[in-house]
Parts: structure tokens; C-alpha cells; sequence
């Protein structure tokens, strides 16, 4: 019996975009309980996977036991990865 690539193809690719929905959703629910923003609001901000992952690397550096300067030193160092995550947040609440 032939394959029909075409139509296994459209499946797989709705099955990805299922999944990744739905892990987009999970993520948001899980960043939003360790912030003051809703689910939809960090969906929003923070709509791929990365996003949240930068979300996560920012809140680490924030949330930590470390010293002021430490924390400022640790957020210049990854700035450029972590500058627009830091945008996003600031305007969500100004």
C-alpha cells in the first residue's frame, strides 16, 4: 500500500503545531506562577519556548540571594540576551 508524503506531511505538521501550543500553554502557566503576570499576558510577551527560557534566566538572576552588585553584574554580562526580556517586562508594567 503507497504512502500517500503529502498527507502524512499536513499531519505531522498539525500534530507539531498541536504540541507546540499546547507547550506554549504549559510554559506560560508555569512562568506566570512565579511572576505577578497572567497566563495570557505571558503568552503574550513570551510566545516561543526561548522566550520563556530568557524569561527564566532573567527571573533567576533577579530572585537570587546574591548582592545588588552581583545581580547587576551577572544581568550586564547577559544583556544582550536577556535586554529584550527586560524591555518586554517593564513595559507589561508601565
Amino acid at each position: 500500500m503507497p504512502v500517500d508524503w503529502d498527507a502524512f506531511q499536513t499531519t505531522i505538521d498539525d500534530e507539531i503545531e498541536a504540541a507546540a501550543t499546547q507547550t506554549s500553554t504549559d510554559l506560560a502557566s508555569r512562568a506566570s506562577s512565579i511572576t505577578r503576570l497572567t497566563d495570557e499576558e505571558v503568552r503574550q510577551l513570551f510566545p516561543t519556548p526561548a522566550d520563556v527560557q530568557k524569561l527564566k534566566n532573567l527571573m533567576e538572576i533577579v530572585k537570587s540571594a546574591e548582592d545588588e552588585n552581583t545581580k547587576i553584574n551577572r544581568l550586564v554580562s547577559n544583556i544582550e540576551e536577556l535586554g529584550g526580556t527586560a524591555i518586554k517586562i517593564i513595559g507589561a508594567i508601565a
